[in-house]
């Protein structure tokens, strides 16, 4: 009837990946990721090399190429961290990748050494996108407020269904 004793879904804590400058997914230089085609999130600027895990789950997918991981939270959201615009063409030249697909990984726990000066100096985007694929799931996502961040500090929350 009130609802007095009814747990409060404060909603699933998403951290920055990447040491950097933090700008909403709508202002990444390529439609697939501007448009929300792939789903809602956040993009970083990157200033340091070192990648960390924005959320504790498992390493669903990794790809090949290592300008991509998957990962699955224990309520099921699917998180896709893409390394760079167009990466992909540098099949996996500038990046470690310090975790293995199956394995469970927790919020701040360091993925990936991205070597971005090597990106930028073949002409290509550095920016670590985050974005949440599965919105079936999601209620809603907080907005991103532009500006410096430091990874593991706290930059979105999401509301689940």
């Amino acid at each position: 009837m009130f609802n007095f004793f009814k747990k409060k879904n404060k909603g699933m804590e998403v951290d920055a990946v990447v040491d950097g400058d933090i700008m909403p997914i709508t202002d990444v230089k390529d439609d697939v990721f501007s448009t929300k085609m792939l789903g809602d999130g956040f993009a970083i600027k990157p200033t340091d090399n070192q990648i960390y895990a924005p959320v504790d789950g498992t390493i669903s997918t990794l790809f090949p190429t290592k300008h991509a991981i998957g990962i699955n939270t224990d309520n099921g959201l699917e998180i896709l961290i893409h390394l760079g615009l167009d990466t992909v063409e540098l099949k996996g030249a500038p990046f470690t990748v310090s975790v293995n697909q199956g394995d469970k990984v927790e919020k701040g726990q360091p993925l990936v050494t991205m070597d971005f000066q090597m990106i930028t100096d073949k002409g290509y985007d550095d920016s670590c996108i985050v974005v949440y694929t599965n919105m079936d799931l999601v209620k809603s996502v907080t907005p991103i407020e532009k500006g410096a961040v430091k990874h593991s500090q706290k930059v979105q929350t999401i509301e689940f269904n």
